[in-house]
């Protein structure tokens, strides 16, 4: 990416997280006066997820603007460790609501319990691509990126074979 391209890229960000901040600012203050629980809860959804949209902006600009620190092994294992007991715990909750479903017959129960069972199932997909793109990359070295270009490669650098 070109250095023009990637300021624009940062710029972008920094203006999204503001963004996300000032949705999160406005719901937070507009479901105060909401007595109805389901408008509520679901204002209050996205609420979170405004503040969950910041967060990931503020690590794509971090990715972005700063040199990453080289993380130990310890750390690297208690990553994982936290990454694929959410994973389980995502699986279980997807099968219970998944087994509640058919259940039942309240229309707008069933509307916020599948409303639930989407956000579940995403977490547990970003989980998933979390453990097998971030926390295993992180223990790929510049070399190990070297070596698996080189083996990929189909001439390995000369010219015609």
């Amino acid at each position: 990416m070109s250095s023009n391209s990637e300021n624009e890229l940062v710029e972008f960000i920094k203006r999204q997280i503001t963004i996300e901040k000032e949705i999160v600012d406005s719901l937070n203050k507009g479901v105060a006066d909401i007595k109805n629980p389901p408008v509520k809860g679901v204002l209050t959804g996205i609420s979170l997820d405004s503040m969950k949209h910041a967060e990931l902006y503020s690590a794509a600009l971090t990715l972005l603007t700063k040199v990453s620190q080289a993380l130990t092994q310890e750390d690297l294992d208690a990553q994982r460790a936290l990454v694929e007991k959410h994973i389980k715990l995502e699986a279980d909750l997807i099968k219970k609501i998944g087994d509640m479903m058919p259940t039942i017959e309240n229309s707008r129960v069933k509307f916020l319990l599948e409303s639930i069972l989407t956000d579940e199932k995403r977490h547990h997909a970003m989980l998933k691509l979390i453990l097998e793109i971030i926390v295993h990359a992180e223990t790929i070295t510049e070399e190990d990126w070297w070596q698996l270009l080189w083996e990929n490669a189909p001439f390995h650098g000369a010219p015609g074979g």
